[in-house]
């Protein structure tokens, strides 16, 4: 791969993470401001794992058999620049929960329409394809530094606005027109007959005779869980606790992600994949806990922990898991059972989460006054439940979970 193409792909993969780090992060903080519920800020985020669960259906039937992946990037990131400054204009809570149902189903395919333009012009994709990811990671952290440092400064309060999804909508432009420039990525099936378990990597549903995949299967699912709390309410929480620049302070959190995904070679090493995604999971029980007792005064260093173990939390678990899932595979289904790892957290995990998190919102405010304490304890119990599960479950003695 040639440095003009590793330079295109580098920009393609900034621009994507750029578009969903800028209204994602911000979206709760948002939402509650204008009236919604903490059930109904949940169910906003929900759309984003429809979208998720729907990707593979129209990934399979539609992009791998009959366009060119760049040109279905362009119109789909086009279309969505519509739809979400269409939505940042919406007053009622059906017509934004609807809105972004739609804008989801149109942005979560490009996710792996990146990935396939990307693994289409590489030839050693172990060595390349983290190279090119980084840079995703990058433009999630730069669209935080925006809202707070660029917007922040000429917008009061602007995390609670709409501008944060003004501001997709212009990357989502700027992306779509950037993609008809992109190498050419020819449908990998057409002319072939694909079927339903192909696209959702129901092929690797053989593997749950396994015990201990089926046990990680399960984990994943439940740890999935807990993680949307934080997706959803984060940024509401830090926001209502009195801290300030709260869009690139989260950000600190995919700096951590950066770091550790540079020393995840070493933890292999030393900890093989049972332990790493054992951590994982444990770093979810500690951020929470940290959150539901910090404060923005003589506790805040809870609070920065707390961001910071981002990195620990998605690098051990869903990375390692990834790993793992690669390891275990057989060749001819390893795609097929990467799916189907990404249906279960992406897409089944966190739906269920989202929806939860809602509730649990709403069960702990009072008068509109909220209960963070309690409403940070539930997904750190949950997730200190599905940890002590693994421990006592999981006991993969092959080659797919040692050191190195």
């Amino acid at each position: 791969m040639n440095s003009k193409i590793y330079g295109q792909l580098s920009v393609m993969m900034f621009l994507q993470l750029f578009v969903w780090g800028s209204w994602f992060v911000t979206l709760g903080s948002y939402l509650a401001n204008i009236g919604f519920s903490g059930a109904e800020i949940g169910t906003t985020y929900l759309t984003n794992n429809i979208g998720a669960i729907v990707s593979p259906l129209f990934i399979g039937l539609v992009a791998d058999r009959f366009f060119a992946a760049e040109k279905v990037m362009a119109v789909l990131h086009l279309i969505g620049a519509v739809l979400l400054y269409y939505v940042s204009g919406l007053a009622t809570t059906g017509s934004i929960i609807v809105g972004f149902l739609i804008y989801n189903a149109v942005y979560m395919p490009t996710i792996a329409l990146t990935n396939a333009v990307s693994f289409n012009q590489m030839d050693k994709p172990n060595e390349q394809f983290p190279k090119i990811r980084v840079w995703g990671t990058i433009g999630w952290i730069v669209a935080g530094l925006l809202i707070t440092f660029l917007l922040g400064t000429k917008i009061e309060n602007v995390e609670a606005t709409s501008v944060p999804l003004k501001m997709a909508a212009i990357g989502s432009v700027i992306l779509g027109l950037y993609s008809f420039t992109l190498p050419n990525t020819p449908p990998r099936s057409k002319g072939q007959k694909v079927s339903f378990g192909d696209m959702f990597g129901l092929e690797s549903l053989a593997l749950l005779k396994d015990r201990s995949f089926a046990v990680f299967s399960a984990c994943s699912l439940l740890i999935s869980i807990p993680l949307a709390f934080y997706y959803a309410f984060a940024n509401l929480y830090f926001n209502e606790i009195g801290m300030e620049g709260v869009a690139a302070k989260m950000s600190l959190g995919q700096v951590s992600e950066v770091g550790f995904m540079v020393l995840m070679p070493f933890f292999f090493r030393r900890l093989g994949v049972k332990w790493m995604l054992l951590v994982g999971m444990l770093a979810w029980v500690v951020r929470y806990a940290l959150f539901a007792t910090g404060d923005m005064d003589g506790l805040v260093w809870m609070i920065y922990v707390g961001i910071l173990l981002h990195g620990v939390c998605y690098d051990f678990f869903f990375v390692t898991g990834q790993v793992y899932v690669e390891k275990k595979a057989d060749v001819a289904i390893r795609s097929s059972a990467q799916s189907f790892f990404t249906l279960l957290t992406y897409g089944f995990g966190l739906a269920i989460g989202s929806s939860l998190s809602g509730y649990v919102v709403d069960a702990f405010t009072t008068n509109g006054v909220k209960d963070w304490g309690g409403i940070w304890l539930t997904p750190c119990l949950l997730a200190a439940v599905v940890s002590l599960i693994f421990i006592f479950t999981f006991n993969d003695k092959s080659k797919a979970t040692e050191e190195g």
